[in-house]
């Protein structure tokens, strides 16, 4: 860390970037098309840093559970990777895609091939893969238990509310399936893809809980240094590749150019980050900028990014 070298510098850096945000005027808007997520007060703001040597570092509402939306797609195809390995990637892409996260677009031009997997169709063909012939519950059960894992805390559930206005209002969700049903990318019945999707979206958690399950991309693969090993390393690096570049739809560059850390957003106004070697960061700020993702814990990233030196193009 360059200038802090403490734990409590650290405690005294998060505290401090809490107090900025709490004072700013521009805090964007909250997702207007998932009913539950426009009651949101946009007013809060949670971070969390959890720091390799295991303290952990919190501020704001830090404990109040959100609904992560996109951010489950990280823990999503970490799961399906651990399935069927990189035969995955005859089914998506791995490039960023210049488009909005819910775009038909390239689908056609493309084969029903998604660009990545954390555009919706990339994310709706990541769950046909864990379906894996199973019931949805059975599915999301599994995701469910994996996080819980990670975190260390059962406390996680799904948000029945969310999930629900997710299934009534997710019109291009379900246009997405069912045009990748046409191009035989997705193997099970649309609905029950979309079953997945839908309450894998609906998974709520606090900035606290969500930084301890990215641990493991932080430490290489393992649960904890010595621990048990949740992937292999080389996985692990990719998938954060896979978040520096694709991770914040076509605001990507833009968050690699301002924070310079793998990354993913989700409507919900959460974001969580990773600095290899240094810590797992989550952040919530429920206001959203225009690309959709959250405008103070982007603001947020970028200050303790620049305060600590964490950077993966950083020299040291």
């Amino acid at each position: 860390m360059r200038g802090r070298d403490s734990v409590a510098d650290l405690a005294r850096l998060v505290q401090d970037i809490a107090a900025e945000m709490a004072e700013a005027g521009e805090r964007g808007e909250v997702a207007s098309y998932i009913p539950p997520l426009s009651r949101i007060d946009p007013r809060q703001f949670g971070l969390c840093v959890a720091a390799a040597d295991g303290s952990l570092h919190a501020a704001g509402a830090s404990e109040e559970p959100f609904s992560i939306q996109s951010i489950s797609k990280v823990f999503a195809l970490t799961q399906a990777l651990g399935k069927v390995g990189d035969t995955l990637w005859r089914r998506v892409g791995r490039e960023p895609s210049g488009t909005p996260f819910n775009s038909i677009v390239q689908l056609e031009r493309e084969q029903g091939i998604p660009r990545n997997p954390f555009i919706n169709a990339g994310a709706l063909v990541v769950c046909d893969i864990n379906l894996a012939g199973h019931e949805p519950r059975v599915a999301i059960g599994e995701l469910l238990r994996f996080m819980r894992y990670l975190a260390d805390d059962d406390g996680i559930i799904i948000d029945e509310a969310v999930a629900r206005a997710e299934q009534a209002t997710g019109f291009r969700n379900i246009a997405l399936a069912n045009y990748m049903k046409a191009f035989g990318n997705i193997r099970h019945a649309p609905e029950l893809t979309l079953g997945v999707y839908f309450h894998q979206c609906a998974i709520a958690m606090s900035c606290r809980q969500l930084a301890r399950a990215g641990r493991y991309l932080m430490h290489g693969g393992l649960y904890e240094p010595g621990g048990p090993r949740v992937i292999p390393a080389q996985r692990a690096r990719r998938i954060n590749a896979l978040m520096l570049t694709c991770g914040h739809y076509d605001a990507s560059g833009d968050f690699a150019f301002r924070v310079g850390l793998p990354g993913k957003s989700g409507v919900g106004g959460g974001i969580l980050a990773i600095a290899p070697g240094q810590a797992a960061i989550a952040v919530w700020s429920p206001g959203l900028d225009a690309n959709g993702n959250s405008l103070l814990g982007t603001l947020a990233l970028e200050r303790l990014a620049e305060a600590t030196g964490w950077s993966v193009f950083s020299p040291d």
